[in-house]
């Protein structure tokens, strides 16, 4: 990533003609030197002579031993008031022509070599850059070099995770998955040469790899290189040996309090780890804690440590927290990870206790291995269910069906019956298994309760599933008398469930407000009580909340106000139901005409998704990836794409209707000019949509089709589903379509407003777009160019997507629709053929209204044909028809 601001301050030194230094602060490997470099090179550019000194400890050791090799030959250096001199005048030997010099870890100069570049640059006869490295300790002659007026000082800091995917995605071509953003930010902790280490390491073991759309980890793992360790260990050692022990417990068990810090150091050695930066204390109201400056200092540190030494390290540490009382809230998990990690086992009794602990955490992988680590006879349902839950959140589903089955086997009565099928059918139906199954084991289970209470629990349930299964409606009808109010609820887990569900249904059927209002009061209602549910974490909550703003017609920025964060908490966490967030934020985006943005959400949902084998997030993520790229021009990725989904097994819709799945194959049959084919595939979509009760899917589809050149067929289905739904979205929908249907200048600019009102920006730029083409075929040259300029701002935000209404508007308001059809056609390399084929006319007709085409927009060729269009050239690679 380029450092823009700091080389324009450079620049601005390099004009000054006071100024004598540039030097960079910050810590170690945050991109000093390249800095330092590149302004090198700039001075370079401009003429200027250049020259590079590292200083060091072992050059410091030895007056002007860093710059000896800069110094003119025969100078005399015994007196160093005349020596001084005689450099200055040797090194100013071509007047006008300056000398820059760039010494790297300044701090490390010797008092000599400070001082004669003091004088140079006093002199005027050299402009000095330098790095320092924040925190080490420097001379007073050093101090000359970095302060005063004269030099201009700029501090660069460890990379924010945003920093850090920009220069992911600009270093690899591609973004980054969110997951591996993650650990990549956690582990270099924004240090860029660690940074830079690390990829380098994941990239030579295949362990980062990428998929066509998006760099991921294959299983998380960040194995870095040998230069990294040595780095790092280099850093260690120049520690206080007494200081050793501090580090090591630190990697094994940070943070500590500073209580157990000085039970291995005097407080002046941990001063000492302090200072070097190599530890951090922080203080926590009366609490002072310590921890490693640096994640990967852990890394080695673990890695150098033997077997023994290691054990000794856990059971002392685990000794000491017993010997205190344990008091604190996570000082049971830690006793018990300690020991686990020591020997391999731990009190049972403290295993499910810490497991508890960390489930409370949203640590996934820490509460299996503690629930694991269980001897058989301590098993119990409480602990089998309790892993299953785990299991079937981190998308583990094999493991987790049968760990949750043995629960079901452990139950002794209905209250342990009830509560494993809550979780069983839950993780059977995210698993790929037909609803059908999960709604048999919630009915075997219900068979087998007694009480009233607990049946209605499964019938919430049932809704629940239901609404995950593809049927709002069916599943809405059995939530419809859900308390509103945890208090009131006589099962916690239950009611959690069908707060979940719920707003997803309300949604997908319109009901948008009680969708919003629901969806933000189970979040809440969640976040109060999540330390004695079993149920999945309360960032979940988020996901039936942004498709509810979605469908209300609420604009992509505060959408993702609600869901980045909670993506961003299910990410630490490390679950995989994630997926449906990353689902729901790309819909978002298609839906307000930022591609880019919506193929990034996708490319991150479909790399989760075949990490677990989830094909009911998979199916539509695909089908959203090829509808993406189709609109931005990338036919070879979106045929890709359609090939990968339709080699998929099939599987019941699932949330979103099955109907959206085949926007892809819409959006690129459009591409290609086959708009018939593309219609008619979204108008089969719709119906899929409308069998399974997905009204704001069905809208979605027919809208799609009234842009494609079929508002005239959708007008009266779209409007009667409006009347259906609230929020602003469906009327604005309605607007657009029946302005397509009678092609009004004036309603279409209406349309464009109410359009623009939801955020969606590729509606009112193909509204505005389609008025210009309608003012300017009745003659109306001023509200055409007005209409025309509304366009383009609103395409603006439009991150590059290209649609054949855009296109059709802006270039062919001169053709009839049968030449308009055939022309965009011939534009996307489809021959004459092809195309009388695909329309049942003859070769010849499609020739005769091609040529007209061709004299009405001034083009002689079909390459120039496709150039009007924005479309691919006619000589490109033909593609297989769908």
């Amino acid at each position: 990533m380029g450092r823009g601001p700091e080389l324009d301050a450079f620049a601005a030194a390099l004009t000054d003609g006071e100024c004598r230094g540039f030097v960079v602060g910050g810590p170690a490997g945050v991109g000093k030197s390249r800095l330092g470099e590149e302004c090198l090179g700039r001075a370079a550019g401009k003429g200027l002579r250049v020259g590079r000194a590292a200083a060091s400890a072992a050059a410091g050791a030895v007056p002007l031993g860093a710059i000896a090799h800069l110094l003119p030959a025969g100078v005399d250096l015994s007196d160093p008031v005349a020596g001084f001199a005689a450099v200055a005048r040797g090194l100013a030997a071509e007047p006008g022509r300056q000398w820059v010099l760039f010494v790297d870890d300044m701090h490390l100069l010797d008092a000599s070599s400070a001082v004669l570049l003091r004088q140079l640059m006093d002199t005027g006869a050299l402009l000095l850059i330098g790095t320092v490295r924040t925190g080490e300790p420097y001379g007073d002659a050093v101090a000359a070099l970095r302060g005063g007026d004269s030099v201009y000082r700029v501090d660069l800091t460890v990379l924010s995770p945003q920093q850090v995917d920009a220069l992911l995605q600009a270093a690899l071509g591609r973004p980054v998955a969110r997951r591996t953003l993650h650990e990549l930010s956690a582990a270099s902790g924004g240090n860029v040469l660690y940074l830079r280490e690390l990829v380098l390491g994941a990239l030579a073991t295949g362990n980062l790899t990428e998929d066509g759309e998006i760099w991921h980890l294959v299983d998380e793992r960040l194995p870095g290189t040998a230069r990294l360790t040595e780095m790092i260990s280099t850093r260690l050692a120049a520690a206080d040996p007494a200081g050793r022990p501090v580090l090591e417990l630190l990697a094994l068990c940070e943070p500590l309090s500073l209580t157990y810090a000085e039970a291995l150091a005097p407080p002046q050695v941990i001063a000492a780890l302090e200072q070097a930066g190599l530890i951090r204390v922080a203080q926590d109201r009366r609490r002072t804690t310590v921890s490693l400056a640096h994640p990967l200092y852990g890394e080695v540190l673990r890695a150098g440590l033997p077997l023994l030494r290691r054990r000794a390290l856990l059971l002392d540490q685990a000794a000491r927290v017993q010997a205190r009382g344990a008091r604190r809230r996570g000082d049971l998990l830690h006793i018990a990870t300690w020991q686990l990690a020591a020997t391999g086992t731990a009190d049972p009794t403290l295993l499910a206790q810490a497991a508890v602990l960390a489930r409370h955490a949203h640590d996934l992988p820490q509460t299996v291995a503690l629930l694991k680590a269980l001897p058989e006879e301590h098993r119990t349902t409480a602990t089998d269910l309790r892993l299953g839950e785990a299991l079937f959140e981190l998308g583990r589903w094999q493991q987790a069906e049968a760990t949750l089955a043995e629960a079901d086997a452990l139950a002794v009565d209905d209250q342990d019956k009830l509560a494993v099928a809550l979780v069983r059918t839950t993780s059977l139906l995210w698993s790929n298994a037909p609803v059908a199954e999960a709604l048999a084991v919630n009915d075997a289970a219900r068979a087998q309760l007694s009480s009233p209470a607990d049946r209605r629990k499964l019938t919430i349930n049932e809704g629940f599933l239901r609404v995950v299964g593809g049927r709002p409606s069916e599943g809405l009808a059995l939530l419809e008398d859900l308390e509103t109010d945890v208090g009131d609820a006589p099962d916690l887990n239950a009611w959690l469930r069908g707060a979940w569900m719920k707003p997803a249904a309300l949604a997908l059927v319109g009901r948008t407000a009680e969708a919003t209002t629901w969806a933000r009061r189970a979040h809440d209602a969640h976040r109060r009580v999540q330390e004695h549910a079993l149920a999945a974490h309360p960032a979940f909550q988020r996901i039936p909340l942004v498709l509810a703003l979605t469908e209300a017609g609420a604009p992509a920025a505060e959408i993702c106000r609600v869901g980045e964060p909670a993506y961003a908490e299910l990410t630490a966490a490390g679950s995989r139901v994630r997926i449906w967030l990353a689902v729901l934020l790309g819909r978002a985006h298609w839906l307000a005409g930022h591609p880019v943005t919506a193929r990034r959400w996708w490319a991150e949902a479909a790399t989760v998704s075949r990490g677990i084998d989830h094909a009911m997030a998979l199916r539509p993520v695909l089908g959203g990836l090829a509808a993406c790229a189709a609109v931005l021009g990338d036919l070879d990725a979106a045929e890709a794409t359609l090939a990968e989904h339709r080699a998929l097994p099939p599987v019941e819709p699932g949330l979103l209707s099955a109907g959206e799945e085949f926007l892809g194959e819409a959006w690129l049959l459009a591409a290609r000019g086959h708009l018939r084919r593309a219609c008619s595939a979204l108008v089969g979509a719709a119906a899929t949509a409308r069998g399974t009760g997905h009204v704001t899917g069905e809208a979605l589809l027919l809208t799609d089709v009234a842009r494609l050149g079929g508002a005239e067929q959708v007008t009266g289905r779209l409007t009667a589903l409006a009347r259906s739904c609230d929020g602003e979205l469906a009327p604005a929908r309605v607007q657009l379509v029946t302005a397509l249907a009678v092609d009004d200048p004036e309603r279409l600019l209406r349309a464009a407003d109410a359009c623009q009102a939801v955020g969606a920006d590729l509606l009112a730029a193909e509204a505005s777009t389609t008025a210009a083409a309608a003012w300017r075929r009745v003659g109306r040259p001023r509200p055409a160019s007005a209409a025309a300029h509304r366009a383009a701002t609103a395409g603006a935000r439009c991150e590059g997507a290209r649609t054949p209404l855009l296109a059709v508007a802006q270039v062919t308001a001169v053709l009839t629709t049968r030449e308009r059809e055939i022309a965009l056609l011939a534009a996307g390399g489809n021959t004459s053929q092809d195309i009388a084929r695909s329309l049942t006319l003859s070769v010849r007709t499609v020739d005769n209204h091609l040529q007209h085409a061709y004299t009405k927009l001034g083009v002689t060729t079909r390459r120039e044909l496709a150039q009007t269009f924005g479309t691919s050239s006619p000589g490109a690679r033909p593609h297989r028809p769908l």
